[in-house]
């Protein structure tokens, strides 16, 4: 089977094609390797049990918030490009509609936990996902939103940890590159998946 994930789908979706690599044929991971280890290892310089301590606190401080309400579905859809620059109007109003729920007072509020929004520690610490990767066996396509915080892996050596990896990124993109290139994404999702051209160790740029 292939497997496509995107951010933590993404980190899943290679583990569990490390895990168990007789099973997926091929694997697609979206901004899946999380933050650079530069960065990473700046967010674990505190002590592990403040680290946790600061977990406990933010997660029962997230559990009990509110979630924001939009009076009507343009609010949210305007909130939705707010946060996303490179999306287009159409877009915006497709992923809003699919991503709010409809209150009891008629109003809108989004699809989602807050408390997901905090990392626990130890997933945080990414020494050993490397093991994971090795395992992969399938071709493998990483892709990169060039306006994206997540790690490159061409900059940051996790390339060489792939047995059949290519790395595809994305000008004007950000985290949500399927969304902000859906074109320029589902061209070059088409062709790794009819195992075209492009399925070796490579990095191209769109």
């Amino acid at each position: 089977m292939a497997i496509v994930g995107h951010s933590l789908g993404g980190s899943i979706t290679l583990r569990y094609a490390g895990l168990f690599p007789d099973r997926v044929r091929r694997v697609v991971a979206i901004e899946g390797l999380g933050m650079s280890p530069a960065s990473m290892r700046e967010k674990t310089a505190k002590p592990a049990t403040e680290r946790w301590l600061e977990w406990i606190a933010e997660r029962r401080a997230k559990a009990g918030r509110v979630l924001r309400r939009y009076p009507t579905i343009e609010a949210a859809v305007g909130r939705m490009q707010q946060r996303n620059e490179h999306l287009s109007l159409e877009q915006a109003l497709h992923l809003t509609s699919h991503g709010v729920n409809r209150n009891e007072d008629g109003s809108y509020s989004w699809k989602f936990d807050p408390s997901l929004s905090v990392i626990p520690p130890q997933e945080q610490i990414d020494d050993r996902l490397p093991e994971f990767w090795s395992r992969v066996s399938c071709p493998t396509l990483l892709c990169l939103g060039n306006d994206s915080w997540a790690s490159n892996p061409a900059k940051d050596g996790r390339m060489a940890h792939f047995q059949d990896a290519r790395l595809v990124e994305f000008a004007d993109a950000g985290h949500w590159l399927h969304h902000d290139q859906f074109d320029r994404f589902i061209a070059t999702l088409g062709d790794f998946l009819r195992g075209e051209p492009g399925d070796g160790r490579a990095i191209a740029g769109l």
